[in-house]
């Protein structure tokens, strides 16, 4: 594991090391500065679907206001062409619970150049709370 990256000591496509260190970092303009003006995130375990850089680097934030060290590991990444899966694991404490989660995730990226147009994450929810000790139903408050 490279310690600087947190990602395994394997070739990965740089979108999916650009995508963890986004991630990983504090700025939340990184993450929406790797998709196109009209690129769009949809977070599929919560419902919600992001578009452009001001609304994606958004969500990572809200991310951050939410969740004490929210992290991606890529465990492995394929591109064919255009298109990108990552598998990692989405870990994280997230505030006010008893305990951290970490879950197995996936991401599928469609790129235009070195720019991702649309990015789908899927994970389970219901895990996350489960291993948080937060009940099945909990939402986030409004800060």
């Amino acid at each position: 594991m490279n310690a600087e990256t947190n990602l395994p000591e394997i070739n990965l496509p740089e979108i999916a090391i650009a995508f963890a260190a986004a991630w990983n970092g504090s700025a939340a303009e990184a993450l929406g500065g790797l998709f196109t003006a009209d690129g769009t995130y949809t977070d599929h375990a919560i419902n919600v679907t992001l578009t452009g850089h001001e609304q994606i680097s958004g969500w990572k934030a809200r991310t951050d206001s939410i969740i004490d060290d929210a992290n991606v590991t890529v465990t492995t990444a394929y591109r064919a062409g255009g298109r990108v899966t990552i598998e990692s694991v989405f870990a994280g404490h997230i505030k006010g619970a008893p305990t951290p989660f970490a879950v197995p995730m996936a991401s599928l990226l469609e790129t235009r150049g070195l720019l991702i147009t649309s990015n789908q994450d899927y994970y389970s929810l219901s895990s996350v709370l489960a291993q948080s000790g937060l009940p099945a139903d909990w939402t986030p408050s409004e800060s």
